[in-house]
């Protein structure tokens, strides 16, 4: 899907809510309240209401659309634009992109990109297996007041799990223990699993052996210099950290630990379909199954 693609299909709001009604309702419209089929639709079109129920609705109602007073060929736009940037976007660039310089604003923007994201958060993450590599890596910058300290002081914690040839998932991670390595490999690695593949960091074995991987576990030795060993390396998750780095350096520029689970779903969900040619698509079908995103939880302490 091309921007001008998108702008010659669905350049009106009667053409984008006709998608998503497909999307939402292949097999035809349902109350999203008591799930009746019994529907008809409303003199004003973009209305429904229940036979069963009477409850009103559209089809956005009970979705990350929901309230939202911008028209759906802007909220088509955006999403196109942020699936197919391969680093991200910034909202004050999406600002700029659809309403100027001087006009909208930058909060309206952001708010709308964290509804999309809040969407690829819902999407499925099957469990992993055949090769799999482990890495974990530290974001951010050194926090004001702290002075001078250890390398990694006051960032925050990443951890990354790609399977060679396939996804890759990113967790922020509270610390880098052997028992919070072990339950992400818990949740997400399969006991079928051929391999995993770590560097020499000291929490990893423990964390293997809980899981029971220890004689499946392989180790390419970072701290001698060593980055391949035949087969044996962490290039293919290093890739993926080394593009989620670009994006929060030269896009996002500064993320709040808050919200930064919200920017590595963003990532992770772009990454794993990079090569699909229904990216876009399929980010409007999550955007319809995700539960509403209201500003004041978005912004919440």
């Amino acid at each position: 899907m091309t921007l001008p693609d998108v702008n010659e299909l669905y350049g009106t709001d009667e053409r984008c809510r006709q998608l998503l009604e497909r999307l939402r309702w292949p097999e035809g419209v349902q109350c999203p309240r008591c799930k009746d089929t019994r529907v008809s639709r409303m003199k004003e079109y973009a209305r429904f209401e229940c036979v069963g129920c009477e409850y009103q609705f559209t089809v956005t109602s009970g979705t990350i659309f929901h309230d939202s007073h911008l028209p759906l060929t802007r909220w088509f736009l955006a999403v196109l634009l942020l699936v197919e940037a391969r680093k991200g976007m910034s909202a004050l660039q999406l600002k700029r992109t659809l309403w100027g310089q001087h006009k909208g604003s930058y909060k309206t923007a952001w708010y709308l990109f964290h509804r999309i994201r809040a969407a690829m958060r819902s999407a499925e993450r099957p469990m992993m297996d055949g090769v799999v590599e482990m890495d974990e890596t530290y974001v951010g910058g050194r926090k004001r007041g702290m002075g001078r300290g250890p390398h990694n002081k006051g960032k925050e914690i990443v951890i990354a799990i790609r399977q060679r040839g396939g996804d890759v998932r990113f967790f922020r991670a509270e610390d880098a223990k052997s028992g919070t390595l072990a339950k992400y490999i818990r949740e997400n690695i399969s006991k079928d699993v051929e391999c995993i593949v770590t560097d020499d960091f000291k929490a990893y074995p423990a964390a293997v052996a809980t899981n029971e991987f220890t004689e499946n576990h392989f180790t390419v030795n970072h701290s001698l210099k060593e980055y391949v060993n035949g087969p044996i390396h962490t290039n293919t998750v290093e890739n993926a950290f080394s593009l989620l780095k670009r994006g929060v350096i030269g896009t996002w520029h500064k993320i709040s630990a808050k919200h930064l689970p919200a920017y590595l779903a963003e990532m992770e969900f772009r990454f794993n379909r990079r090569k699909r040619g229904d990216l876009f698509i399929d980010t409007l079908r999550h955007m319809l199954t995700a539960n509403p995103l209201t500003f004041e939880k978005l912004t919440a302490i």
